[in-house]
């Protein structure tokens, strides 16, 4: 079982277990983050395709740690021009681990009972 969230503007697949780096969210350490954006969950060989989203699912993952990412650094520089900048930055992230994949199953049944129709 796999889904395809979306959380600070990028997507991840992910299974139970996974221990993934987002964008800071506002969540401390050893809390649990419920994410709802799933985009694509697959189960037991069904895929459910959100437009966007997958209604009724959700990822629970756990907050491992809040930190900043290595340094990138920035060095922008002009020949001839005595023009020279230099610049530093660390992406802050948090480190997830991915709990549980759920979905309803009214939203399963909801989905068959509409392709039977079809």
């Amino acid at each position: 079982m796999y889904a395809v969230i979306e959380t600070g503007g990028k997507q991840y697949r992910v299974t139970e277990g996974d221990v993934i780096n987002v964008e800071k969210l506002d969540a401390e350490v050893g809390k649990a983050v419920t994410i709802k954006e799933v985009l694509v969950v697959e189960k037991e060989g069904e895929t459910l395709v959100g437009a966007p989203y997958v209604t009724g699912a959700s990822v629970k993952a756990e907050v491992l740690e809040n930190g900043k990412g290595p340094k990138v650094v920035i060095y922008k520089y002009k020949a001839k021009k005595d023009s020279k900048k230099k610049q530093g930055h660390r992406q802050p992230y948090t480190q997830l681990q991915i709990k549980s994949i759920t979905i309803r199953a009214s939203r399963k049944k909801a989905e068959e009972a509409a392709a039977e129709e079809n």
